[in-house]
């Protein structure tokens, strides 16, 4: 990963997946995820793995072992929840993906863990807070990444960063539905600016 920024293309169609993932990907962003609340989520995720292979693109809001099975049938790589749900997590390695689960208690988040996730998703961010995540980084393994979502962007990326956040999923800040790609290259330059001025 570039930098440890996953952008949430919710609401997307599949025929502007791949224009809006190459404006991402230019801008400095290579981690995608298309949640399957969107138009043909899997139609979308097809199309952007087969033109751009070396990101990392996949699915959020994935709630079932079906639509874990069938991201990893069109390839791929990434597969994001708002909730941690252990039979979810163990699809997801199964097959051979990623897994970032959504947590919000240290109880869900040593569930997540135990399950085999490769992340953790602290959701709602807002809710949580910077001090919500500095209380349970107390207490985590060593080495447990934690990305923050929901509330979390570029105007409190070093408040986040402060308070142990390892990276960021970010919504409506880089994309809303009916957006152009120019218009999404714009905010994910905008966007990468910030990480990058927030962590030097």
């Amino acid at each position: 990963m570039t930098r440890p920024l996953i952008a949430i293309l919710r609401g997307i169609t599949p025929d502007e997946a791949v224009p809006i993932c190459g404006a991402l990907i230019e801008a400095g962003i290579d981690w995608v995820e298309v949640p399957m609340n969107s138009p043909e989520p899997v139609k979308s995720i097809e199309k952007m793995v087969n033109a751009y292979p070396n990101a990392v693109i996949g699915a959020g809001t994935v709630l079932t072992t079906s639509e874990v099975d069938q991201v990893a049938d069109v390839g791929g790589g990434l597969i994001v929840s708002p909730n941690c749900d252990a039979e979810v997590i163990g699809r997801t390695k199964t097959r051979g993906m990623q897994s970032w689960p959504g947590v919000f208690t240290p109880t869900e988040a040593f569930a997540a863990l135990k399950a085999g996730a490769d992340g953790l998703k602290l959701f709602p961010g807002d809710v949580a807070g910077t001090g919500g995540l500095k209380a349970m980084r107390a207490i985590l393994p060593t080495g447990t990444k934690v990305y923050a979502v929901g509330g979390a962007g570029p105007a409190n990326f070093a408040d986040w960063i402060a308070a142990s956040a390892d990276g960021f999923g970010l919504g409506s800040a880089i994309y809303k539905p009916g957006m152009r790609a120019p218009d999404v290259a714009t905010r994910a330059s905008e966007i990468v600016a910030a990480y990058d001025q927030a962590t030097r």
